[in-house]
This record gives structure tokens, sequence and C-alpha cells, in this order.
């Protein structure tokens, strides 16, 4: 009768072990002794207050690289920190009378309790968290840098204004108009705000995510469509009569799209237009058509589905090849960020366009013919045409294919000297200001003599007071006393300190190069990290926090502050998909969570009322829809190694995983029968002798197959097919128990194997298994085994005969086997003989390795 397994004194005995020994810690490249460096990291969390069965799938999946990467014999560096900076902490803290930090670093503390739980291979001695004022004040160094280098600037934007959380918004945190926190409707300001200039590296982030051959496609494509690369002509239409006097030239606009010059039918100008808020300083009209614009949200998505909306100004520019002039609007729908800031309409073949033209009466001419079309009968109605075809009513460009007709006429704009060819991004420059108190202060001190001064070195960090109200919305650093106010560094004349702070995207923007600088904060040793080999989290952050993270390792590298040419942050990265529960309501409609239910006949009650609760849809685990499992709660019940290989075997890991106690369950009988394995060798296994016999080399044959198949699984982060290789493995084992003491050491060189491939992914199992046969250290520090390759190659293969194409009998035979001793043996086979019964046969086909089809008459 074999021992149970529990888990509950396994696993924080290993973990102590494992703390005991700092076997986990990286080891600087001096100590590396030449091991392959292998950087694994996940994102890092959020210190909302508890880890949900995202964390543990996420950081599980990281875990089992790093493991597999040490055993593998790298270096492994795999740490773990807290975005720690953000406005729920605020939030918090105005809800509970609590400061900022008090939530967060008691948060921090649990949830790190919880992940140590999980028993990660991690690093502790390298943890961060970027409310810390070591980081943050290394953070206000980068800013310093970035500013003297041109990176960093200042200027008067339109931003999002969320009037309940008083700060402003970026445009992915505005929701139908509304602030993403809030819910308050979100107002058009202009305020004078602190940006970095990403866009300077727009061509290099864009050209070079084609080296980026280990991230997702659809996040390469993503990227490439947020950065926005548009090939096209800037040019100016010149005033038809007198023209205001700050546009004397013209009216400068970008296309993508100058093969449709002759179908245009009018000028748009964006409401912030310059020329737009010179009208308005004379007429009132235009002022009061831009509060109008104001109201809608600056995302494309918001203005792309708003009612187009436009005042006519009454000005007019000739058309450049054409005799005759177009009337100049101003319009909701252009956005002043992106090209001039002024279009011109060709609604036949714009959606927008042909919209804002129906709605005011403007004229639609058609100039691409679509395929089969004849030019004669063809019109557009409330659909605009923007797919292929000829150009007609068009001249000079008449029966041109559209890319021929850019550039014929971006050639005779070029002639004329009215503008050229160029390109043209969609990506904007980074706005970093935020009206809030918990985020790193920006060191900059504003003097009405000497301007904008950085704050000194020897002044860093920059650290928020403690002695802070939330009384009242707003930023509390506006309303602080004492710690706005100081002296010029310049001039020693009195002078107030910048009382925004950074963007949270920026604090995630370059902790990965904290991390790999270590103890010191040395960047020669996060040079020889850099850059993480594999990095792991949601496609939430597909866009922003990987193209910031990108833009930054350039910054530093052009600041010389970091050795990295490529400037690329993450060489190879996963994107895993969500875990996901049954949703349960009640007969009043609230949400119930799933350990508020009992089973009662066949039916489910809310256990407090016995009331009768409803099955709703499998959705992501959420807060808001009480379908969370606590991973505490799994852990004590079945254990972490349990909640590991669940959120590990069910599904491939970039699709969504669904969360179920019978999955668990499941999980929690294969541990016991794992364990089984290993408590039934017989003592002293270790020490028996090799045997050569048939039934000992089969058992070796599939050790030796299944170490190779969990291998390259792993390689190819297809975790679910090395968790069913490993169920089939230990079936085999299992079997083999039944055997004779031939089997001994073969039984004990599969367990030795298997006990290694279970590490990555059930570590506290794999320490006791391992101890248990007797195997000397940790088995979290031992070496991968490696395959006998005369042990991967099968003896016999088993090919399938057809006799005019309908199987009838199979043979073995060796897989280099001649064709003509295969076509011997299919032939002498009886169950081949009995079809034949005297026919003749037409002909032996011999598929080496697939099969054997002989034809008959």
């Amino acid at each position: 009768m074999t021992s149970r397994y529990n888990p509950q004194e396994a696993e924080p005995h290993w973990q102590s072990v494992w703390t005991e020994q700092d076997i986990f810690r990286a080891l600087p490249p001096s100590e590396a002794g030449g091991a392959p460096k292998a950087y694994i990291l996940e994102m890092f969390p959020y210190p909302s207050g508890k880890a949900h069965m995202g964390h543990v799938r996420n950081y599980s999946m990281g875990d089992v690289v790093a493991r597999y990467k040490k055993a593998k014999g790298h270096n492994v560096l795999h740490p773990m920190g807290w975005d720690a900076f953000g406005m729920p902490a605020e939030n918090a803290a105005m809800e509970r009378g609590t400061h900022p930090g008090e939530w967060t670093y008691g948060n921090i503390d649990h949830m790190r309790g919880q992940l140590k739980q999980l028993g990660l291979s991690i690093d502790w001695s390298r943890e961060l968290a970027t409310c810390n004022a070591d980081y943050y004040g290394l953070q206000q160094r980068l800013f310093l840098k970035f500013l003297e280098e041109g990176l960093a600037y200042r200027k008067s934007a339109k931003v999002n204004w969320d009037p309940v959380d008083m700060t402003v918004l970026a445009n992915e945190q505005v929701i139908d108009g509304k602030g993403w926190r809030s819910g308050a409707d979100v107002e058009q300001r202009e305020l004078t705000q602190w940006f970095f200039r990403i866009t300077d590296y727009a061509e290099s982030l864009l050209d070079d995510l084609k080296t980026l051959d280990r991230w997702p496609e659809k996040v390469r494509l993503m990227q490439e469509n947020w950065i926005g690369r548009s090939e096209g002509l800037q040019m100016r239409f010149e005033f038809d009569g007198d023209a205001p006097k700050s546009h004397e030239y013209g009216i400068e606009i970008f296309t993508t799209r100058p093969d449709t010059l002759f179908g245009a039918s009018f000028i748009a100008l964006s409401p912030d237009h310059p020329l737009t808020l010179e009208l308005a300083e004379t007429a009132a009209e235009i002022d009061t058509f831009r509060a109008e614009c104001a109201k809608i949200g600056t995302t494309e998505e918001a203005i792309e589905t708003a009612e187009k909306l436009g005042f006519d100004t009454g000005l007019r520019v000739r058309h450049p090849f054409e005799d005759r002039t177009l009337p100049v609007w101003i319009a909701n729908f252009v956005l002043m960020g992106y090209g001039t800031g002024a279009i011109f309409g060709c609604p036949a073949h714009d959606q927008r366009d042909l919209d804002f033209a129906r709605k005011y009466d403007l004229s639609v001419t058609p100039v691409v013919l679509p395929e089969g079309e004849s030019k004669h009968h063809y019109a557009i109605e409330n659909e605009a045409y923007t797919g292929p075809g000829r150009i007609y009513n068009s001249d000079f460009l008449d029966n041109l294919q559209k890319d021929a007709a850019i550039l014929a006429a971006i050639a005779r704009v070029e002639e004329m000297d009215l503008g050229r060819g160029t390109t043209e991004y969609r990506l904007r420059d980074w706005g970093v200001s935020r009206q809030r108190y918990w985020g790193c202060p920006i060191p900059i001190i504003k003097c009405e003599t000497c301007g904008i001064v950085p704050v000194p070195e020897a002044d860093l960090p920059v650290v928020l007071p403690d002695d802070v109200s939330f009384d009242v919305p707003g930023n509390p650093l506006d309303r602080h006393p004492t710690w706005k106010h100081v002296k010029c560094p310049i001039c020693g004349d009195d002078a107030i300190r910048e009382t925004d702070t950074l963007d949270t995207f920026v604090d995630s923007s370059w902790y990965f190069a904290r991390f790999a600088a270590g103890e010191h904060n040395d960047m020669s040793e996060a040079a020889y990290w850099l850059p993480v080999d594999q990095y792991v989290g949601g496609i939430e952050h597909a866009i922003l926090h990987l193209l910031y993270s990108r833009f930054f390792m350039r910054g530093m590298r052009d600041c010389g502050l970091l050795d990295l040419p490529s400037g690329e942050p993450f060489a190879g990265l996963f994107t895993q998909g969500m875990i996901t529960h049954e949703t349960y309501k009640s007969s009043d409609g609230r949400w119930v969570a799933p350990d508020e239910l009992e089973e009662r006949d066949g039916s489910l009650i809310e256990a407090a009322t016995g009331e009768p609760v409803s099955r709703g849809a499998i959705e992501k685990m959420s807060k808001s829809k009480r379908n969370t499992v606590d991973p505490t709660a799994i852990i004590e019940q079945f254990g972490a190694d349990v909640a590991r290989w669940f959120v590990l075997s069910d599904s491939p890991p970039e699709r969504d995983v669904e969360w179920t106690q019978a999955g668990a369950e499941g999980a929690a009988r294969f541990v016991q029968r794992a364990w089984a394995l290993f408590d039934a060798l017989p003592e002293g296994a270790e020490t028996t002798e090799t045997s050569d016999s048939e039934a000992a080399t089969d058992l070796r044959r599939t050790s030796h197959k299944s170490l190779a198949a969990i291998e390259k699984a792993i390689d190819e982060f297809r975790f679910n097919s090395a968790v069913a290789t490993i169920y089939e493995w230990v079936n085999r084992l299992k079997k083999a128990e039944s055997g004779g003491d031939d089997l001994v050491h073969a039984r004990h060189e599969g367990l030795a194997m298997l006990a290694v491939c279970l590490t990555p992914f059930m570590p506290h199992l794999a320490e006791s298994c391992w101890q248990r046969i007797g195997q000397t250290g940790l088995v979290s520090t031992a070496q991968w085994p490696t395959t006998d390759p005369a042990l991967l190659i099968e003896d016999l293969i088993t090919l399938p005969i057809q006799v005019n194409g309908k199987r009838r009998s199979e043979i073995k035979v060796a897989p280099d086997a001649p064709k003509p001793d295969v076509e011997a043996m299919a032939m002498a086979d009886p169950a081949v003989q009995s079809q034949l019964d005297g026919k003749s046969v037409k002909k032996v086909i011999v598929v080496p390795g697939r099969i054997v089809n002989i034809v008959v008459a």
C-alpha cells in the first residue's frame, strides 16, 4: 500500500528549502562561467490586493520556461515586481480614508505571499515596486536625460479631461465619450503638457517589426496599424480671392489618394486648425461650432461614429488641375493630430466625405470606375466606393490604375510647385502628464525668471509628500502648502515645482531594464541580460505598453545609457489566453460567486438564501460578474501544483481556458497517480543492473521518446502537448510495475527523467518524487536529461496494406526496408492472399514509411 502525497506539507517545505539555498538567484555575468543567459519575464502585476487565476496562468507559463532553461544549463534571470502607481490607489484612499501608499504596500505584501505559494522560480532579490523612491528617482533621471537630448518637451495641446477624476485621459481611456473609471462625460481642454518625442522613431519602430520573428503576427500587425505609415502627397490649395493674412500661401493638406483629386468637392479644416482659430477670433459662430465639436472625444472611433458636422467659412480655394474652386469648411471629423489638420474631400470614394457631402448638399463626382461598370451609367448613392478600378473623369489620369495614377498626380503637383510626395505616420507624440498624486513626480521647477528648470541631480529623487489630503477631487500636490514651493536652482527666487506626475505607462516602459541592472543599477549588466528572451503577458498590452517600451529602449540607447544596438527590449513575446468560468445569477438578477452556491436535487441554489440560481455564459473571470476563483482557496484545497497543472494542461496556452472544479479534481488525482509510481519503486532500484531485454528496451524507448517530445513542446510553447505526453508516459510506467526484475533499472531511469520533466510544471511534487527514488540534491537544480538517439529510432514500423483502395491487413517492417522486400512481405500476408483468390495483380505501390497498395484486376 503506497503512501499518499500531501501537498500541504510538501509545498511549504520545498519552498523553504529553495529560499534557504537561494537557488533561483541570477548570476552576474562575471560569475556565469560562460553559460548562455536566459531572461524570462512575465508582465509585472498591478497590486490590486488579490492574485487571480489569470496571474496563476501567466506566471506558471513563464515559470515553465525559466525552470526548463535552468535545467538546460542557462544562467536564468526570472524577476518579479509591482506596477504600483495609478488612479486605483487614489480612489481607494478616498473611499477608505487611507494613504495610497498604505493601501498599495499592503496589497503588495498580500500578493507576494500568494505568488510565493505557487512555487515560482523567482529571483526575489531583484524585486521592485514602481512607487519606491529608489525606482522613480532613477526614472526622474531618465526623464531629465530625455529632456537634455530633446526626447522630452513641453507644449500646449488639446486633451481629454475627466471632470470627476480631475485628470487627463489617454484616448484609450475614453469609452463612448466617458472616463473609463469615473463614467463622467469627458471634456476637451487645452493644457500645457509634457510629451515624449516617440514620433522621432516612427520609421524604426515600424520597420524593425520585421525582425521580431518570435512575436505573434497579430501583435506585429496591431503595432503596424497603430504606427500607421501613409505614403502620399502634401500639397497646398491656393486661395481664390483675398487670403487670410496667416495663410497667404494657401491651405496645406496631406492625402494618400491624390489619384482622386479630380473628385474633390470641398476642403475641410480641423476645429483646431490654426486658420480655424484665426477665423474664430472675429466670428463668434465659429467659436460656438468649435465648442460643439469639443464635446466629442478625441479618439478616431468617437469621431468616426459621431454625426458629421460642418461650418462653411465662406472661403474658397482653386483646384490645382481644373478651372474651378472648392469651398472651405470646418468639419468635426478632421483631426489636427494627423497630417496637416486639413483635407480635401472626395465624397465618391471616402464614406466620411460622402456623409458630409450628402448632409450639406455638396457635389459627388466618381473618379474610380469598378471593374465591369460603365462610365456612362455608374453612380454613387449612399455608399462610397473604396475598391480598385480605373481612373476616369480625370483628364490626364484617365485609364490609369490606382498606383500609377497616384504617382502621376504627385509628379504633376511637384511640377506645379504646389507640393511633394511625402510620408506621414498615424503615431502621435506621447503625452505623459497626469494631474494626480500617486505617480512619479516630474522633476521640473517653474521659475518666472528662468522658465522651465530641471531639478539638479543632487536634489533627486523628488519624493512625493506623505501628508496629503484626498477630501476633495483633484491633484493634492496642487493644494499642498509646502511641497510645491521651492527656490529656483538658477536664480534663487521663489519658484514652484511641476505638480503633474508621469503617466504610469512610463513606469512600465523600462522596468525590465531595471531588473536586469541588478542591485547597483549597473547598465552594463543590463546590456548582458537584454533583450528579454521570453516575455509573457496579455494581448491587451499589445500596442501601448510594448510600443512605449520599444521607444524607451531606443531613447536610453541613443542617450548613451544602455548598450542595446537593436533597441528592441523583447526578443520573444507570447500572449496567453484568459481564464474563464461560468457565471451565475440569482432570481433577482444579482451575480452570485461560485463559492456561494450549493447543488441540491440537481439544481443550483444560493447557499445563504436557498433561492434558485441560474447558470449564465462562460466568460472571462472578473470581479464585476463575481465569477472569479481565489487561487489561495485552490492551493489550500488541492495544492499549488494542481493549480499550475490545470491552467497549463487544459488547452493551448494562447487560447482561453475554462476553470472547472471537475478539472481541478482530475489534476489532483493525477498528482496522486504520479506519486504512487515513485513510491512503488523498490528501494535500491538505482543500483540495479541495466537489462537489455526487449521489454526493458521498449520501456527505455518510451522514456527517451517522451523526453524528446516534452522538450520540443516546451520549446514551441505547447505546454498542453507536453502535459499530454506526461500523461501517456505515466500510464506506460504504471504498466511496467507488473513486469519482472529486468524492468527495475529501466523504471528507475524513466522515473528520474520524469521527475525532471515534471519540475517545470509541478515543482513541489517533482522534488518529493526525486527524493523518493534516492536522487541526490534538488531536482530544481538538476540538469535536463539527454536522450539516447538510438532509442529514438523505431525498430519496426507498421504499414497498412490496401487491396484496390481498401485496407485489408498490415505488416511490420524496418523503417529503411528496401521496396522489393516490403512488396514481397505484403504479397505473402495471408489476409492479402485471401483477397487475391486467383486474381491478377496489375501493380504494387509501396510508399515508404506510409502504405502498400495492391491493385488487382
